[in-house]
């Protein structure tokens, strides 16, 4: 039991104490979104005419996120 304690407050520190940490929280959905968005995107690319353009807009949306995600994680917390 204290082997196990002492193994869960070890990862406790090293996830907090690894920099970044609170935005890694934040943006961690964010990104997620995003991908799903992009996989969203990908499957209404298979109809004719609009799955294309929605697929290029859904992957715009997903490039903002990303931009957005990186500019929270620089933030030094």
């Amino acid at each position: 039991m204290k082997s196990v304690m002492r193994l869960a407050v070890v990862g406790l520190l090293a996830a907090t104490l690894s920099g970044c940490f609170l935005t890694k929280l934040a943006t961690t959905p964010m990104r997620l979104v995003g991908a799903a968005g992009s996989v969203v995107g990908a499957v209404l690319s298979i109809i004719p005419v609009a799955g294309n353009a929605a697929d290029e807009a859904l992957e715009k949306v997903d490039g903002a996120i990303d931009t957005t995600a990186d500019s929270i994680d620089k933030i030094p917390l």
